[in-house]
């Protein structure tokens, strides 16, 4: 009996936290994001690999090491020599030869003798080249490696920013939606208790069924905007999850409506340029192009490198062993018909990418001033609904009272909960609204 108890205790308690709903602040939220977004995680992978192309260019500074061997074997002799003996034997030697050898011997000599070399073999080579001049070529290759790895992370930081924005709009939304439904849920409270007024009113004899009919329309359709709003909270909380890289969509979001918020600190636009993630990253394309045109330029230069190498080879059937030093330079010539071509195009290349700059600049402090407009208004839009909100609770609460006193009807009391309700959801439309105009400017200044 106990184990049982234990078992169902247990079951009881898993069920409990099984449906427990999770609850995320926006800055969570952001995190999850920034950690498990396709769209991060391609960066990261960006990233990673301009820090390798980057190490990539280092080992240039390094020596080129390489190992070579060659076996062959010829259907003949590679190397061919056909020699007359008597031809290249002095008189007096002659004459000393045939004394000694045989007519028959001294016969052969006269014949012309062919030889044969290198019909097969083995060669082997192990060689290291280290450059000396290049051109800048190295140099400037590991500085644009290095540019390109800078590119990569400001990419990267465009991309969190970017995913950022998504993540807040999601949030923002769905807070929204959430708020409308509790105004609704307020709404039909209000209605429920003017429903019972009217029902007390009505068996009294001092009100019309008609009153009854009209709150009743009014609870229906409160009933069929509670379900839509429903629906949308858990759609965009699917597309939230799912952005964020979450495993369920049974959570609530976390935030305070009543906050007060002041209107954001102008920022100094022109000294707020700098900091931009955009304008850093357009500084690295002129800094990049630069880059390529020095290379351009470095194709068309000597070239100086040294070396050491160790060779083997057994041509002459003996195996033969020996080591070396060289030098090398290598000069461009007819390379300059095309190169100066190259060398001016990327000349043109680096002034595009400078005017670029400028011309992106101006519109990046466009766009910042944009931003501080759109904050600006929606705080004064947010200023007015809190107004109207007061205003509209003032008319409720006159209206209930004139219907209570019966100097009012029905559709003057349904009109202003109506009025009442709007206002609220104004109020939740400029509160969301500023939020994201508020994340908008930061975004812009580079925060």
């Amino acid at each position: 009996m106990k184990k049982s108890a234990l078992l169902f205790l247990l079951a009881v308690l898993g069920i409990a936290t099984s449906s427990a709903q999770a609850t995320y602040n926006l800055q969570q939220l952001k995190d999850s994001a920034l950690q498990n977004n396709l769209a991060m995680r391609s960066a990261r992978h960006d990233l990673e690999a301009a820090r390798l192309q980057r190490k990539e260019a280092y080992t240039k500074y390094f020596p080129q090491v390489s190992a070579t061997a060659l076996w062959f074997n010829a259907d003949k002799g590679m190397a061919k020599m056909d020699m007359n003996p008597s031809e290249i034997i002095p008189p007096e030697m002659g004459a000393m030869l045939a004394q000694t050898f045989p007519p028959e011997a001294l016969a052969a000599l006269a014949n012309p003798v062919s030889m044969t070399m290198m019909k097969n073999g083995t060669i082997g080579s192990l060689t290291a080249v280290q450059p000396v001049y290049a051109g800048g070529q190295i140099v400037n290759g590991n500085k644009l490696a290095k540019v390109g790895e800078e590119a990569s992370m400001l990419q990267m930081q465009l991309k969190e920013d970017e995913v950022e924005k998504n993540t807040e709009e999601y949030f923002w939304q769905i807070a929204a939606l959430q708020e409308k439904a509790n105004t609704i849920a307020a709404a039909q409270a209000l209605l429920g208790d003017i429903r019972k007024d009217v029902e007390v009113a009505i068996k009294a004899g001092v009100a019309l069924r008609n009153d009854l009919l009209q709150v009743q329309l009014r609870q229906n359709d409160m009933a069929s905007q509670q379900l839509k709003l429903q629906n949308g909270i858990s759609l965009v909380r699917m597309l939230l999850s799912q952005y964020c890289g979450l495993r369920d969509t049974a959570f609530t979001i976390a935030y305070d409506a009543d906050a007060t918020i002041p209107l954001a600190v102008r920022k100094d636009h022109r000294q707020a340029l700098a900091a931009t993630t955009e304008y850093q990253l357009l500084g690295k394309q002129v800094e990049a192009a630069g880059l390529q045109q020095k290379m351009a330029v470095g194709k068309n230069m000597p070239s100086v490198a040294v070396g050491a190498g160790y060779n083997y080879h057994n041509l002459m059937e003996t195996d033969r062993t020996f080591a070396m030093l060289f030098a090398t330079v290598s000069i461009p010539i007819s390379d300059w018909w095309g190169g100066s071509k190259a060398i001016k195009r990327s000349k043109i290349e680096t002034q595009k990418a400078q005017e670029q700059l400028d011309d992106n600049a101006q519109l990046l402090l466009i766009r910042m001033q944009n931003a501080w407009n759109g904050v600006e208004e929606a705080y004064q839009q947010l200023t007015l609904a809190k107004q109207s909100i007061a205003q509209a609770e003032e008319n409720l609460r006159l209206n209930r009272d004139f219907y209570k006193a019966g100097t009012s009807k029905m559709t003057d009391l349904l009109e202003a909960q109506l009025l009442m309700q709007q206002a609220r959801d104004r109020h939740t439309e400029a509160f969301t609204q500023y939020q994201l105009k508020l994340m908008e400017y930061r975004l812009a200044v580079g925060q």
